[in-house]
């Protein structure tokens, strides 16, 4: 698979597209006014504990209050109000007076409830694993992570693991061999797959690098009072550098003088045998343009999405979930339905792994696939769906295929979608998509001047609304206006107002 990474960079943004294929499967944006706080590390004080949700409101300082789950919380509590040097009684600093406590299993309290681990007025140290999303605060978690070069440090866990996307065997035993090595403390540590082939003096340095972090980041906390931002996470370019520019990228292209040879240090630092892979974009059209990719982002805002056959897989996003439903739409097939049904199936499926990822979709996904008689068409549409969604960065779970051909899965939400990001709801339909007709309107205007002259018994009505609507009542409701008119004694006026959108109206009394 041949994967580019295209960089936009103005004063306005800065824009990260991946391409797969010279396909857009992902797009990274970072404002210069609305920063990502995804990752970010804050002293937070708790404001409310919720026992009957067994979660706390957390103020950090945002425009909204953090939720922080008693899953999210570090369960040892001794040890975490000595990790932020506070106590129960008497002045931050000072030691808490010995109290009977719990026996843990390895540190940790289970059975522990939001009631005991926290209390209102208390500073926690948390990142940010989710960001704000439409009314709902950020989510918070006090199991921080720390992404390195070739591993991801957890200081507050116990566990050794490997990326699950490492998938030869002998490797993940190397690897983890080495990690078992030059970390007998057992500290929580994961190898990321720019780790494949790194050796024991690099990966030491990398968790080397990453305690002296965690070090200065404690130490940042205790000279802070809440609620104050602690460690804010890399800005976009670097985190192209650590997360995504690796031996499978061939080309990375950048249009911004300046942010070329940011990059070219980064390289230095961080990959120099990649560095022949950073190329300066020079041409007159605009980067975004000229590789394809301003058409793409617009094709991601709409609904309906084309499949190359005739078929079309159509998404929908509400609150709790994001429908997606699959149509054989111009394609017909050549020989039989099943084929066609399971050709349509399978183009989807890899169609829905890439709109998944390029929308950034999250939380529950329920996908509605065409039917399919054949158990092995289903298995293989579901297997097709579980490949296409491997190189997704964001962990996901893909269900069963059930007989109906629903397909529920679940997919971490880490920021707000694509479409919530650039797109806002219509103000004439409210989001809905679709408006009133306008003989429903009519009716309706018609019905409430009506109640004024009968039940007000006001003497004129004016009636303001778009020419559009107005032109309506005076062709197909004209007898109608006239009959109120005679029945009620009172006047009704027809305005038309080039400033009201389609579909609205204000009725004036006098």
């Amino acid at each position: 698979m041949k994967r580019e990474i295209i960089v936009n960079s103005s004063m306005v943004e800065t824009r990260v597209a991946v391409l797969e294929d010279g396909v857009l499967v992902e797009l990274l944006i970072d404002d210069s006014k609305n920063k990502s706080i995804a990752g970010n590390i804050y002293k937070g004080r708790v404001l409310k504990i919720l026992p009957g949700m067994q979660a706390a409101f957390v103020d950090l300082g945002l425009a909204k209050d953090a939720f922080l789950y008693v899953r999210d919380i570090f369960e040892d509590l001794e040890e975490y109000e000595r990790l932020l040097n506070l106590g129960e009684e008497g002045e931050p600093g000072e030691p808490l007076p010995e109290e009977p406590r719990p026996s843990f299993a390895r540190g940790r309290r289970p059975q522990a409830t939001i009631e005991e681990l926290l209390k209102e007025g208390q500073e926690v140290l948390a990142q940010v694993a989710r960001e704000p999303l439409g009314t709902k605060g950020a989510r918070i978690t006090s199991h921080i992570t720390l992404p390195g070069r070739y591993l991801v440090y957890m200081p507050t866990e116990q566990h050794i693991g490997v990326s699950r996307k490492i998938e030869n065997e002998v490797e993940r035993s190397r690897l983890k061999q080495i990690v078992e090595e030059v970390n007998p403390q057992r500290e929580g540590v994961i190898v990321r797959t720019a780790g494949i082939g790194k050796g024991k003096a690099e990966i030491a340095a990398d968790l080397e690098f990453l305690r002296s972090l965690w070090k200065k980041i404690k130490s940042r906390a205790e000279t802070l009072t809440a609620p104050a931002l602690v460690q804010k996470d890399l800005d976009l370019i670097f985190r192209i550098f650590r997360d995504l520019f690796t031996k499978e990228v061939v080309r990375l292209v950048v249009d911004s003088p300046t942010e070329y040879e940011r990059c070219l240090e980064y390289a230095d630092s961080l990959h120099p045998d990649l560095k022949s892979h950073l190329f300066l974009y020079t041409e007159d059209e605009p980067i975004f343009k000229s590789f394809g990719i301003e058409r793409e982002v617009e094709k991601a805002l709409r609904h309906k999405v084309w499949l190359k056959s005739g078929g079309y897989i159509v998404l929908e996003e509400t609150e709790a979930l994001v429908s997606i439903d699959i149509n054989t739409g111009k394609y017909v097939g050549k020989h039989d339905f099943e084929e066609t049904v399971l050709k349509t199936n399978l183009e989807a499926a890899r169609e829905i792994a890439r709109q998944v990822r390029l929308r950034d979709l999250g939380g529950i996904i329920i996908i509605d696939f065409i039917d399919m008689a054949r158990q092995e068409s289903r298995d293989r549409v579901l297997q097709e769906l579980k490949e296409a969604l491997k190189p997704d960065r964001s962990p996901t779970n893909v269900s069963l295929l059930s007989e109906l051909g629903l397909v529920e899965m679940t997919r971490k939400r880490v920021r707000q979608g694509l479409n919530k990001a650039l797109s806002a709801a219509c103000p004439a339909c409210g989001g809905l998509g679709y408006t009133r007709s306008t003989p429903s309107i009519a009716h309706q205007v018609l019905r409430e001047v009506e109640w004024r002259l009968f039940q007000k018994r006001v003497l004129r009505v004016r009636i303001r609304a778009h020419p559009d609507l107005i032109g309506w009542i005076q062709a197909e409701d004209g007898e109608m206006v006239e009959g109120l008119q005679q029945t009620y004694g009172g006047e009704i006026v027809l305005v038309p107002e080039e400033s009201l959108a389609p579909g609205k109206y204000q009725l004036l009394e006098g």
